[in-house]
């Protein structure tokens, strides 16, 4: 088998030379894989099997010793090697001094020996790799038994301990080598108080081993006293030949302290990443607290929730979701200085706990790093996953005292930074607690809003750009509060997708509005279509496709006259998810509607790859649209590009003749906005099919 040399450069000159020296090697040609970048490079290294890595430390997206030291994180057991010209030296050689193999000189790629050097570098790695994985597995063999295991040589001087060894004697291993034996381990007889080495070197002389029964003490270094069991037998070298001693002791208290200290650990940590949990989580924030008071500083809690988990979790499974937590446990214990504590609040939920030496505002730093941090790839059992996170942050003393307070309000601005887009931070004020208030409030109230019958849909119509006749209209929700009035959907949505409230309004809504429909259209009222928004929660939901099957055949709607508007967002999250969903929505005869075009996914190719009906031309488009515009080029490309791939286009939030002139021109199919009718309710949208919309509007 060939070995494969993975060539990261964005010198091509320099990869060909290699590529020809490397394939003209005497001793068998090698493979070579080669990448322009780092980011590129890592991905191939996880994709095929790799023996020697050669790196250019300057590259299109990654500079200096920072590629080094990111290469070496992903691969730490491969060879590496740095691609140095004569002004990089002083880089290739602090890469070595931080793991590398060594550099090539650019200027010595021809060189014959450039193959065999890198022949033995694999060679001599996988030895030392085997050597050490062979000494690593006895070290942990030792190690991970419970009893104490202590060696001597004939002069009955310590040559090793194992790490339960240095625990109970007390002695590290560094300071007990070399040492006498009955030092190191003061064994005496828990009875008569005399020394029980004499037996060891009865063993030793008498070549045969020692076993004793319960009652032997050990004296630790610092004087504690622990009742043991001693055996000791001698030590024989492959000849035969007689070179020491061995001791194994067992701590008979040993199993009841470990159990309790492990209940203890695991009592105040987090079972899946190990950091500590929300009841280590107070003690630390309250001494921190402590510190704080007492010194006239400053502290920050950092609450920070992963955005969009849940789709990780439902497409993926959990167990893929655990190893995501795992990884970002990782990054943010390996982000953050050792002085902060990082924490796991539960579910997809941490917090970072931070000392403030000087200014609130330093801690903005370190959110920035985090989102920096998280955002890079994941690559997780073969899965290359991208996560962001929305970061609250509050600041001892002015936003709490206490540590409750603090968590709290963290949270709160956590909730304020989704808000504003998601992967962002933002601080917490008073203002924000308000309206974190008002939000439970809302919260509560909406868990009974379906049961009092308190939700409606309000109808807005579609109208055929050149004729002016109604084409359909667009269910939109709305809630008749007991107290606040009507409240549009924007308020109270994001609240019902993160209460779970939002399946069964879904369902509540489409089931409505496909019943409305139907007596419109058994009226003899011409309704070409009925649109309903579906939620990224509810698109997600394993029982999403039979629940729509449900409600058509319940109500009797025809399917070809119901059309299911989606993000770009939505549909991009998983996109081969994605696509059996739609393409069953599709059989079943339901038209597909791609909404709030141009502001999601930057990728066009899903146009072709799903099964769209319809594009929404976004109403921040729309608003400011001039021909000369961006705004007008844009929506003049999406038109064009519609009608290029057969495809219906409908701009919505239409609000002046200008506006429907522009779109009228250049061909838009269908638009909708209070130009021609704000949303309403069912019986007055009735009389506008009957009457229709005045012809005077088409400019």
């Amino acid at each position: 088998m060939n070995n494969v040399v993975l060539v990261i450069t964005a010198d091509a000159a320099g990869a060909q030379n290699l590529q020809q020296v490397l394939a003209e090697a005497q001793d068998g040609p090698f493979d070579i894989v080669w990448t322009t970048t780092l980011a590129e490079g890592l991905i191939r290294f996880n994709e095929t099997r790799v023996d020697i890595i050669l790196v250019d430390l300057f590259l299109p997206d990654s500079h200096g010793i920072a590629t080094f030291d990111r290469l070496f994180l992903a691969a730490p057991n491969t060879p590496i090697m740095t691609l140095a010209s004569e002004e990089d030296e002083s880089a290739a050689i602090e890469a070595v001094q931080r793991g590398a193999q060594g550099y090539l000189s650019k200027e010595n790629f021809f060189n014959s020996l450039v193959p065999q050097a890198l022949r033995n570098i694999i060679h001599r790695m996988a030895v030392e790799s085997a050597l050490f994985a062979e000494k690593e597995r006895s070290k942990v063999i030792l190690d991970s038994i419970g009893d104490a295991v202590l060696s001597s040589d004939l002069a009955g001087n310590v040559t090793y301990l194992n790490a339960v060894a240095e625990r109970m004697t007390g002695w590290p291993k560094d300071d007990a080598c070399g040492r006498p034996l009955a030092e190191v381990a003061s064994i005496v007889d828990g009875t008569t108080r005399a020394s029980v080495w004499e037996n060891l070197r009865i063993a030793i002389q008498e070549n045969k081993p020692v076993h004793e029964a319960a009652g032997m003490v050990l004296v630790r270094r610092d004087g504690h006293e622990t009742a043991i069991d001693m055996s000791a037998a001698p030590i024989h070298e492959r000849g035969g030949q007689l070179t020491g001693g061995v001791v194994v002791l067992h701590d008979a208290s040993a199993a009841q302290a470990a159990t309790l200290t492990k209940m203890t650990y695991l009592a105040q940590h987090d079972f899946l990443t190990d950091l500590p949990n929300r009841l280590l989580l107070n003690d630390r924030i309250s001494y921190v607290i402590t510190l704080a008071a007492r010194h006239h500083t400053q502290l920050a809690v950092l609450f920070l929730d992963l955005d969009n988990f849940k789709h990780v979790n439902d497409s993926l499974g959990h167990a893929i979701g655990d190893k995501l937590l795992q990884s970002v446990a990782k990054r943010l214990t390996t982000s953050m200085r050792t002085s902060d504590a990082v924490c796991r609040q539960g579910g997809d939920e941490f917090i970072i706990v931070i000392s403030l030496e000087k200014h609130a505002e330093d801690v903005s730093v370190a959110a920035e790093k985090i989102l920096a941090e998280l955002a890079l790839p994941h690559f997780v059992a073969g899965h290359r996953l991208q996560i962001t996170t929305s970061i609250g942050i509050s600041v001892y003393p002015q936003d709490g005292k206490e540590a409750d307070t603090l968590v709290k309000n963290a949270d709160a601005a956590m909730y304020h930074a989704k808000k504003r887009g998601r992967n962002n931070y933002q601080f917490f004020d008073n203002e924000m607690n308000s309206r974190a208030i008002e939000r439970q409030a809302i919260e509560t109230d909406l868990r009974d809003a379906l049961s009092r019958q308190e939700l409606v849909l309000h109808y807005q119509p579609k109208v055929n750009l050149k004729t002016g006749v109604i084409t359909g209209c667009e269910a939109l929700l709305r809630w008749h509060h007991p107290r606040r009035g009507l409240m549009l959907p924007d308020h109270f949505v994001p609240i019902a997708e993160d209460c779970g409230l939002i399946g069964a309004i879904g369902s509540w809504v489409l089931r409505q509005a496909c019943k409305q429909a139907k007596e419109w259209t058994d009226s003899g009222l011409q309704l070409g279509s009925i649109a309903v928004n579906v939620s990224a929660s509810e698109f997600r939901t394993a029982g999403f496709l039979e629940g729509v099957r449900r409600v058509l055949d319940d109500t009797r709607f025809d399917p070809h006259k119901l059309e299911l508007e989606l993000t770009e967002s939505v549909l991009m999250r998983n996109a081969e998810s994605s696509r059996a969903t739609l393409s069953a929505l599709k059989e079943m005869g339901v038209k597909l509607v791609v909404d709030d075009f141009g502001t999601g996914y930057s990728s066009l190719s899903y146009l072709k790859q799903f099964p769209i009906d319809v594009l929404k031309i976004d109403q921040s488009f729309v608003k400011d649209v001039l021909p000369s515009s961006d705004n007008g080029i844009i929506v003049t490309a999406v038109i064009g590009m519609g009608r290029n791939l057969r495809l219906r286009v409908v701009a919505e939030g239409i609000e002046t003749s200008a506006q429907c002139k522009f779109l009228r021109v250049r061909q838009c199919d269908e638009g909708q906005g209070f130009y021609f009718s704000q949303a309403v309710a069912a019986d007055q949208f009735g009389r506008l099919l009957e009457m229709g919309i005045s012809h005077s509007v088409l400019c």
